[in-house]
Formats: structure tokens, C-alpha cells, sequence
């Protein structure tokens, strides 16, 4: 028999759509697009302040570098947090955290790049503290029937956070300074403030944590029925507290999916970063242009990877995120390592190795749309924000380690910005490609499917097959009855 718990939950599964939900996911989106922004606007301001600031190669690698290590530490943090305090107010804290320490980076002294430093290290903490928890509560906010296409949707626009600091940096950097494009940073504030007023809390979470007097007044709500009519709380014993609060080592207790979480980041996070980090300056001595030109050719590879989002946001309806994750990772390894050994010929007048990363951004790039609501669908939702942080903490280690590991192969010895030589094409992206083979392999071997599945409340529940659903209409009219 179901408990009021599920019933509330059950019930809400089948409310519908309404401008409310609309306008949280674009709210969500947005903040995700501004925190992308504050995080990769740092290349930029560093051009310009390394040669005012004098700073050395060490002190711009620190600074450059600090918000990725922030990133890692937020996820963790801030995805236990979220688990015991719930996804909406941590949510708002986690983007108002990035805001203020982006755009205060305007107002500190010149030369201070220690505080510069410690204040990205922050916007990173605060870019991966909403990374964890604003996917389960995109992810439990949205209807099951509705949730593989949804928010596999809500990935695609991220991206844009990257084209906006390019494209505002090239047109205001000469208007208004480095500092005026620092305080840009304090723009999330405006759409965290509407989050903290309009988005609901989640449902889903209330009820994990026995919050079921709060999830009734949501659930009414969103059925636009009295809260009284829903079910009703069963009688409490005496002494009953609420759930206790769990541990990351709760993750543990499931090592596949653990497992399966960590090597599908890492390897998609390595793969990503290896390639646009090493494939524009490996196009350049291919084709004997400039870096610049290069560049211009990477566009296509970008717009080739939006597409690939796009196309991971739709087949998982089709096909299932499981076997989504497979075409991925097996994508990744044939085409990249495809690119390793025939890099030096040529196709349609252009080397191969141009050619072939243009299709393998459908997979190491458009992969993404498909593997981030699926590292909060697999863990239960009083594990679900602990989930996605580790997720969310392989994918900074990836972005980290990745470039080193493939300095280490070419011999470089610039493990920062390592130099990709001709003959280190081979082996660097082989190994590119071997990150892609693990992701299919952990898919095959450790992947369970999750699409059309309700979320498991408790680490006991089994989120294998859907539960019999309780008419939303009828139970309504008979409770008002």
C-alpha cells in the first residue's frame, strides 16, 4: 500500500505544466547561462592584467586555475548540504555566492592578484555549488513522463555562457574596462531573486525528508486544489523524528553506481577538454595556418556539438539514456581514435584529423545533454544532490588532470598549457579515445535505465519499474466531494 508520501508524490507526477514550471526552468537556465559566464569570463580579465599587473607565469596559472579547484569543493559541499537543507534555498545561495565574488573582483586594488585568486575561487565554489543542486531540483521538479526530454533540453542553452563572455568581452572590453566587465559578475543576483520567489521547493525532497505538511501546500498548488483535500498525514508516533541525515559515504553503499558515475565524468570531462584544448593547435600545424584561423575552424566543431546536444536531448525518449550513454562513449572511441591514426591524411582536400573531430563533436560534446540529468535520475532523491556533486567534482578533476595527462604523453614540459607536437597527435588522442571506450563500457556494464522511471525517494526503493499512478482529476474530485 502506498504511503501519503507517495500518494503526494504520485499525485503531483500528474499535475500539469503550468506557467509557474516554465517560468522557474527558464529562471534556472538563466542562472546556469550568467555562472557559465562569471566562470569563463576570468581568461579575458587575466589577458588584460597579466601585462598591467606584471604578473608572472605561476601567478596567472593560479589565478586561471583556482576556479576550477573552487568548483570541485562546492559540488561536494554543497551537494551534502543540499540533501539536508533542501535544493531551493541552497540553490539561490549557491548563484548569489557567484554573483557577489565575480562582480566584487571590480572593485579590489590594483595588483592584488592573491585576492583576485581567492575571489575566482570562490565564483568557481559557487558555479559548482549550483551545478549540484540545481539539477535534482530541475530533474525532481519535472514530471516523470516529461523528465528525460526536459531536462536534457535545459543543458543545451549552458553553453551560451561561454558565447556571452566571448562576445561580450570583444565588444565592451574597450568601453568599459576590465572592471566594468567584472561587475558584469553581479547580474545572476536578478533571476536568483525571482528563483527564491517563485520556484517551488521540491516535492520530491519534502517528502524524503518527512516534510509532508510543506509538499501538500505545493502539491495543491499545482493541481489548483485545497491542500486539505490531498492525503492527509498518517498519525505520527510519539517521539518520531524526521529521516537522519546521510553521509557521502551513503554513495558508497552503491559502488556501481558510484563507479559508474566517476568514469562517466572523468572520461566525458577529459575527452571534451583534451580536444578543445589541444585540437585547435593541432589543426594549426596540420594545415600550416595561424592559431587564429584555426580557431575560426573550430567554430564548426563547436556548432556541432550545440547540434549533438540537441539530437542527446530528443533520442533518449527513443532510445533510453542507457543506450544514449553507449553511442556516446563508443562514438567517442571510434571517432577520436579514428582521428589518432589517420590525422596525417586527408579527406576532401582536408586533413582527416578536421574532418573527423567535426562528427566526434555529436558525441564528446552533445553526450553532455544526456549524462547530466542521469547522474541525479540514478541515486535516490535523499542521495540525489550528493550524486550529481560527485559527478559535478570527476568532471572538474577531468578538466584538471586531462590536459596533464596529455602533457605527460607529449612530453611537454609546460604542464599548464602543455605544446602539442605532430608526433604526440597519435598517442594523446588514443588516449582520448580510451576515456570514450570506458564511458560505453561503464554504460554496458554498470548502467541502469532510468527513462520513464519515477525517482526513488529512499535508497531502498526501486526505481526499476514505474508505480501504478493515481488519477489526478478523479482523486481530487473525490476528495472535494
Amino acid at each position: 500500500m502506498e504511503t501519503e508520501g507517495e500518494d503526494l508524490v504520485t499525485l503531483y507526477d500528474e499535475a500539469p505544466l503550468n506557467a509557474r514550471y516554465w517560468v522557474s526552468m527558464a529562471l534556472t537556465v538563466t542562472t546556469s547561462i550568467f555562472d557559465f559566464f562569471d566562470f569563463f569570463i576570468v581568461g579575458f580579465l587575466v589577458a588584460v592584467l597579466a601585462p598591467q599587473w606584471h604578473l608572472t607565469f605561476g601567478q596567472t596559472s593560479v589565478m586561471l586555475l583556482s576556479a576550477g579547484v573552487g568548483a570541485i569543493v562546492g559540488s561536494l559541499v554543497w551537494g551534502a548540504l543540499a540533501d539536508h537543507f533542501g535544493r531551493k534555498t541552497l540553490t539561490v545561495a549557491g548563484v548569489v555566492l557567484c554573483a557577489v565574488s565575480a562582480g566584487s573582483i571590480s572593485m579590489i586594488p590594483d595588483g592584488a592578484w592573491i585576492l583576485f585568486a581567492c575571489l575566482r575561487f570562490v565564483v568557481g565554489f559557487g558555479v559548482g555549488a549550483v551545478a549540484a543542486v540545481a539539477l535534482p531540483l530541475i530533474v525532481e521538479y519535472t514530471p516523470t513522463r516529461h523528465r528525460t526530454i526536459l531536462t536534457s533540453v535545459t543543458v543545451i542553452p549552458v553553453s551560451l555562457g561561454i558565447l556571452a563572455a566571448s562576445l561580450t568581452a570583444a565588444t565592451l572590453l574597450q568601453l568599459i574596462g576590465w572592471r566594468g566587465l567584472a561587475a558584469l559578475g553581479f547580474l545572476p543576483l536578478a533571476p536568483a531573486i525571482l528563483i527564491g520567489l517563485i520556484m517551488p521547493e521540491s516535492v520530491r525532497w519534502l517528502v524524503s525528508r518527512g516534510r509532508h505538511a510543506e509538499a501538500r501546500r505545493i502539491v495543491g498548488r499545482a493541481l489548483n486544489v485545497p491542500p486539505d483535500s490531498l492525503p492527509q498525514p498518517a498519525i505520527v508516533p510519539a517521539g518520531h523524528v524526521a529521516p537522519p541525515a546521510s553521509s557521502f559515504t551513503d554513495l558508497l553503499a552503491k559502488p556501481k553506481l558510484f563507479w559508474l558515475t566517476v568514469i562517466v565524468w572523468f572520461g566525458a570531462s577529459t575527452a571534451n577538454y583534451g580536444v578543445f584544448l589541444w585540437g585547435p593547435t593541432i589543426v594549426a600545424l596540420l594545415m600550416g595556418v595561424s592559431p587564429m584561423q584555426a580557431a575560426h575552424l573550430f567554430v564548426f566543431v563547436s556548432l556541432t556539438g550545440m547540434l549533438g546536444r540537441t539530437a542527446f536531448s530528443f533520442l533518449p525518449q527513443w532510445l533510453g539514456r542507457r543506450r544514449c550513454g553507449e553511442i556516446m562513449g563508443y562514438g567517442i572511441a571510434l571517432s577520436l581514435g579514428a582521428a589518432a591514426l589517420f590525422f596525417d591524411r586527408t579527406i576532401f582536400g582536408y586533413p582527416a584529423f578536421v574532418v573527423l573531430l567535426i562528427p566526434a563533436a555529436l558525441f564528446f560534446d552533445g553526450g553532455f545533454s544526456n549524462i547530466a540529468p542521469y547522474s541525479a535520475e540514478i541515486f535516490p532523491v535523499r542521495l540525489s544532490a550528493r550524486g550529481v556533486g560527485l559527478a559535478q567534482a570527476a568532471n572538474g578533476v577531468g578538466k584538471i588532470s586531462g590536459p596533464l595527462c596529455l602533457a605527460l604523453i607529449a612530453g611537454a614540459s609546460n604542464l599548464i598549457t602543455p605544446k602539442a607536437t605532430i608526433d604526440a597527435v597519435t598517442p594523446a588522442f588514443l588516449f582520448l579515445a580510451g576515456c570514450g571506450l570506458a564511458i560505453g563500457l561503464a554504460f554496458s556494464l554498470l548502467g541502469v535505465e532510468t527513462h520513464g522511471k519515477p525517482l526513488a525517494l529512499e535508497s531502498g526503493d526501486p526505481a526499476v519499474a514505474p508505480r501504478e499512478t493515481v488519477p489526478v482529476r478523479e482523486h481530487a474530485t473525490t476528495q472535494q466531494a
